[in-house]
């Protein structure tokens, strides 16, 4: 079989029978549509058997609450296909997205490839590129490129065998980009399409603009990200890259994501503890080499409690 492809439910009543018709839409053959239903309290269920009478590509497999790592695994060892895709089930993606992919993995045997991400908002939509324009041909270039690196997995296509010793973090928030930077060591090539080809809706109530301590899981996921290169001898190879990585992703991703919440004393708090964590890792990341790259350098660079309370001001009622 060429193609699995897992589709997490949790509570997608509304939304799932748009997202498999958006799959079934794509001009692929030899494929599976394994849907998880994740202990939904809602009538997903009832949906996800009548969309298996409808495709005969559909596989259900019903299972009590486990949180979408432990789905997207089971996804993984349940898949025949040689390559795997993630898909959420209340997101949808273009017609064209699956045979794109498939097709530029094929012919260029490589071991993933990505895509544009269109965020789907209320009244206005953001474009996501994959942070790279063209195919990565070398664990060199690679590595060059993981610094403005998209790390989400529902806009990428994986080879099955690439994924043998990797799975997604289970209980945590953030998990693909703990994933994501664990996998990319392993790859020998990174292709790219042009499009952006997988919708993202953004919800009220999404882990974006809800508070919860499990916020705290993104910091969490960059140290599990440097203990695995350490633990595999990888990190003084890729030290510059995974030094700016935890940088942008303390200083700019949790730090906006926190301002979201309008917690003003929840922020200052997170502010001190991420100044610290960086203290503490990567002391000397001002002399990092990708923050003259990186759009975000600047800020970066000269963060501290001051900007950090100007990102509040701006962004605790921005919605993207």
């Amino acid at each position: 079989m060429k193609l699995s492809i897992i589709v997490p439910c949790y509570n997608v009543e509304p939304y799932i029978e748009a997202c498999v018709e958006s799959i079934v839409k794509n001009s692929i053959k030899d494929y599976e549509i394994i849907l998880i239903n994740d202990g939904s309290s809602d009538h997903t269920s009832s949906v996800l058997e009548k969309i298996k009478k409808q495709y005969k590509e559909v596989i259900v497999i019903e299972q009590e609450n486990k949180g979408l790592s432990f789905v997207r695994n089971k996804g993984i060892e349940l898949a025949k296909g040689k390559y795997l895709a993630f898909i959420d089930g209340d997101d949808t993606i273009h017609e064209k997205m699956l045979s794109s992919l498939l097709e530029k993995a094929e012919k260029g045997d490589f071991s993933m490839v990505t895509c544009g991400v269109r965020m789907v908002y209320t009244d206005h939509e953001v474009l996501v590129n994959p942070g790279f324009t063209k195919d990565l041909l070398s664990k060199e270039e690679i590595k060059k490129q993981m610094y403005d690196f998209y790390p989400a997995a529902c806009n990428k296509l994986f080879k099955k065998s690439c994924l043998e010793d990797i799975r997604f973090k289970e209980g945590v928030w953030f998990e693909d980009v703990e994933f994501i930077y664990r996998l990319l060591p392993s790859l020998t090539k990174v292709g790219v399409v042009d499009g952006y080809y997988y919708n993202y809706f953004q919800r009220k109530g999404s882990i974006t603009y809800s508070y919860n301590h499990k916020l705290y899981d993104l910091v969490a996921n960059m140290d599990s990200i440097v203990t695995f290169y350490q633990e595999q001898n990888l990190l003084e190879f890729y030290y510059e890259e995974i030094e700016y990585t935890y940088v942008r992703y303390l200083y700019a991703t949790f730090i906006r994501r926190l301002a979201k919440m309008k917690d003003k004393k929840e922020f200052k708090k997170g502010v001190s503890y991420v100044i610290k964590k960086v203290k503490e890792n990567f002391p000397q990341y001002k002399k990092n080499p990708y923050l003259s790259l990186s759009k975000k350098g600047n800020y970066l660079k000269h963060f501290n409690s001051f900007i950090a309370s100007l990102v509040y001001l701006i962004d605790k009622n921005k919605e993207n």
